[in-house]
């Protein structure tokens, strides 16, 4: 089997798992709506706290946020991040390392922002008895505030205040080399008549246009909403589908809701213990996840406390499992996970080795193919045994000559009188390519890779394509001396040009991929002839022929 079959095999592949997943998503059933419950806070004396129910499905009345001149707002940053927010929504996000581009001065990438064209936010607010949303002022004077030299975390809190003496004291916090968020409220009702109010979180966007092509990374990776919970796990929606997949109306506690895109998510993480009402919704082209509640009564002199954590940042899979269980499967590797994560994994420890994402690929692929090469030794003896018996095949052919039936017929009693498989290469192949797919997915999935050179001056950024087509024309060569040692057995003479032309046609195609990918194929194909060559050897005998 050479390494041009091995490329139909798994395109076929790679073709029939896209299909199924694609398949599996219009055809997976939508979560069932459960009937909220009644649900205990933190407080002191203990008030009353429930789910709100929608009275729409897939609505939930959010009132429109304030403008900037009715609400001030303050920047926060750490060394990772730098936030604009109001007290109840964050309308600025930069990430101060990672840049929109390789080239010199680049601005940083921004999630949030206010931009109508192009608006992203995180909502966090309480509403009233009567629907109005509290809101929030800054506590201090201060509009910047950054972490200091030294110091382990930032906080700048705001303000609420209710017309019947209901306070809500909010503070963010920000800690030393972090993207997670964390949000912290204490309601007292210093009033002198119950008070009831609902705390919701909020990520709405006005989504990018759709990305789409076979060589393009981001029209695999999930653009849209991301959500979970401990009894239906991880689920996810595309934005264009928020509306014909059906309402979400689901009441989860201890799950997380998030938007997410290539390389880097948004996601809120509520408080463990405090179910709340997960919900989906369009409003034009501004789209919303929300998870409301609980909703909670507070008697004269009662106090309430809720908790939650907002990730802004890249999809980081040791940080991300730190925040909340679940939370790193939002590194979607679709069907592959299982692999996907210890690959990854492996990859990263690699990278920990060398300090560079180029040559952890390259020695990432020589340890998996250390570990297949029980199955590689096996695809190659049956490749040196077809070999043998090559020139009596040659000569069926020209015995039987058009009649393809006896041809066929004789070939088959040739296998079983010499006991040869001819499906004993491709079994190693088709058990090796799970991993070859888990292995793309990583790549596609990693953030680290964004970016990241191999050799200066020539790949500065693995996620893209070759400047130079280097890799392209090194697999192509690769695919052509290959071929030379693989025998083609039963062909005939335009199958045998049309496999002939594979480099060429792999060459074109390999062009237009991302770097990294195609260092893989091309390390994974050099080390595939290196076996060959050496198996060949290793199992050569002289050819067989009719007497």
């Amino acid at each position: 089997m050479s390494q041009t079959r091995t490329f139909l095999i798994f395109a076929w592949l790679m073709v029939a798992a896209f299909l199924w997943m694609e398949w599996n998503k219009d055809h997976q059933p939508q979560p069932v709506v459960q009937t909220p419950t009644a649900v205990a806070g933190t407080a002191s004396p203990v008030p009353s706290a429930s789910v709100p129910s929608a009275s729409v499905p897939g609505t939930v009345a959010v009132p429109a946020p304030m403008t900037p001149a009715q609400a001030p707002s303050v920047s926060l940053g750490n060394d990772k991040l730098t936030l604009v927010l109001d007290g109840r929504s964050i309308t600025g996000a930069k990430l101060l390392n990672y840049t929109q581009s390789t080239e010199p001065g680049s601005p940083p990438v921004v999630l949030f922002n206010d931009n109508p064209a192009t608006e992203f936010t995180a909502r966090n607010g309480w509403l009233a008895p009567d629907g109005s949303d509290l809101t929030f002022l800054p506590e201090s004077a201060a509009r910047v505030v950054e972490l200091p030299a030294g110091a382990k975390e930032i906080s700048t809190s705001f303000i609420a205040h209710a017309a019947n003496g209901v306070q809500v004291r909010r503070v963010y916090t920000l800690a030393r080399g972090s993207y997670a968020v964390r949000v912290h409220d204490e309601v007292t009702n210093g009033g002198n008549a119950p008070w009831t109010g609902t705390v919701y979180r909020q990520l709405s966007r006005n989504p990018p246009p759709a990305k789409g092509g076979f060589t393009n990374p981001e029209a695999f990776s999930l653009s849209g909403a991301a959500w979970y919970s401990p009894e239906n796990k991880y689920k996810k929606r595309k934005y264009p589908n928020f509306v014909d997949d059906g309402p979400l109306n689901q009441e989860v506690g201890g799950g997380w809701i998030a938007l997410s895109q290539h390389y880097f998510l948004t996601a809120w993480v509520p408080q463990k213990d405090q179910r709340a009402l997960f919900s989906l919704g369009v409003n034009g082209v501004t789209h919303r996840i929300e998870a409301q509640g609980p909703k909670v009564t507070l008697e004269p002199g009662q106090q309430y406390s809720s908790d939650a954590t907002l990730w802004v940042g890249p999809k980081l899979p040791d940080q991300l499992d730190v925040i909340t269980p679940g939370l790193e499967l939002a590194l979607d590797y679709g069907m592959f996970t299982v692999l996907s994560k210890p690959i990854h994994w492996l990859l990263t420890q690699l990278h920990k080795f060398t300090h560079n994402w180029g040559w952890a690929i390259v020695l990432l692929v020589v340890l998996i193919k250390l570990a297949l090469y029980p199955l590689s030794a096996a695809q190659y003896k049956s490749m040196a045994k077809m070999r043998k018996f090559q020139p009596r095949i040659e000569q069926l052919k020209e015995r039987y000559g058009d009649d393809k039936q006896k041809f066929q017929m004789a070939m088959l009693e040739l296998y079983k009188k010499e006991k040869i498989n001819p499906a004993g290469g491709c079994l190693p192949v088709l058990i090796q390519m799970p991993v070859f797919l888990a292995l793309y997915y990583v790549l596609l999935e990693a953030v680290e890779l964004r970016q990241a050179p191999w050799i200066m001056g020539w790949i500065s950024d693995m996620t893209a394509r070759d400047p130079y087509f280097i890799l392209p024309v090194l697999n192509g060569a690769i695919m052509l001396l290959t071929q030379r040692l693989t025998p083609m057995v039963g062909m005939d003479p335009m199958q045998k040009k049309m496999m002939q032309m594979m480099p060429l046609v792999m060459m074109v195609m390999f062009a237009l991929f991302p770097a990294g990918l195609v260092l893989y194929w091309v390390t994974n194909g050099a080390l595939g002839l290196l076996q060959q060559w050496w198996n060949t050897k290793r199992y050569a005998q002289a050819p067989q022929e009719i007497i």
